[in-house]
């Protein structure tokens, strides 16, 4: 059995729901009587079928508003969530607003850009980038992050209700410490991991400091974090927006696009391209009434 989620936030109309009912119906699927999460915001559709077709179909509701996610129905409120961090829990990408202050965020922001479309490869990406911010002053981190930085509507309600249910949660990013480990504690995380600078006599040198956590430590991340609390990855959610994010991603029991790069948007099992990170709340069926707001 699985679950079709409609979130349109003050614009789901009961004419949409129908149009989705219609559209799974037609395509030979045994649907139930629609559900609403949040009258006007979020319904579910629980039906008997195939998770591809109802996907692909749903996919072409052609409503400028609408996000829907489609899931098996038994196992959608998650236990634990993996977050990347840049342009998913916080608005911008640290790194190129940190290009800025050295006058090189055209430079940098293209590389960016380009690693997160998955045309080059994240690790030597950036080595080039923080190898350009060589001799910028240690104290510009923590400017900028107070400058610059501003968390994503409905990070810390995702990240606070979840736990409220007994999730886990863990902030993975291949941006830098001095900026997640602050985002992590203003949201919540239980725990962050992202990539130290390498400072000397107040200044950076323009290195990265081993391990570099890449999309292969955001992976190992999500794989340990669900052994260690003993949890199948069927109970674990990984939302991302970049290349970098696409194996954590697609492993996870629930991998979420948020606002993705076509690659990232292509592997994800489900996408959010108009709403806050509060639809994965809705995702998982929990109405408003139940959420820890931040």
């Amino acid at each position: 059995m699985f679950v079709a989620t409609l979130i349109a936030a003050g614009k789901l109309t009961d004419e949409v729901v129908r149009e989705a009912i219609d559209r799974l119906d037609a395509t030979g699927h045994d649907v139930g009587a629609p559900h609403w999460l949040d009258e006007g915001d979020a319904a579910d559709i629980v039906f008997h079928g195939s998770l591809v077709s109802a996907r692909k179909e749903l996919a072409l509701m052609d409503h400028g508003s609408l996000d829907t996610i489609v899931q098996p129905q038994g196992d959608r409120t998650k236990k634990l969530i993996i977050a990347d961090m840049d342009s998913t829990m916080i608005t911008v990408e640290c790194i190129d607003e940190l290009a800025d202050y050295a006058g090189l965020k055209p430079e940098i922001a293209a590389i960016t850009e380009r690693a997160m479309r998955g045309e080059l490869d994240f690790r030597a990406a950036l080595i080039e980038r923080v190898g350009l911010l060589a001799g910028m002053p240690g104290a510009t981190l923590v400017e900028c992050r107070m400058e610059r930085v501003k968390l994503t509507r409905g990070a810390r309600t995702l990240v606070q209700t979840m736990k409220a249910h007994g999730a886990h949660s863990v902030l993975v990013s291949g941006g830098f410490m001095p900026f997640a480990g602050p985002v992590g504690e203003a949201i919540g995380f239980d725990k962050v991991l992202a990539n130290e600078l390498e400072i000397r006599d107040g200044k950076l040198t323009g290195k990265v400091i081993e391990p570099i956590v890449d999309s292969a430590a955001k992976l190992e991340t999500l794989k340990a974090e669900a052994a260690k609390y003993g949890l199948p990855l069927a109970a674990t959610l990984a939302v991302g927006d970049g290349a970098n994010d696409i194996p954590m991603i697609t492993s996870a029991g629930l991998g979420v696009g948020y606002y993705p790069h076509p690659a990232a948007g292509e592997a994800a099992a489900a996408v959010v391209r108009h709403h806050d990170l509060t639809a994965l709340l809705w995702a998982q069926g929990y109405p408003r009434r139940s959420w820890v707001l931040g």
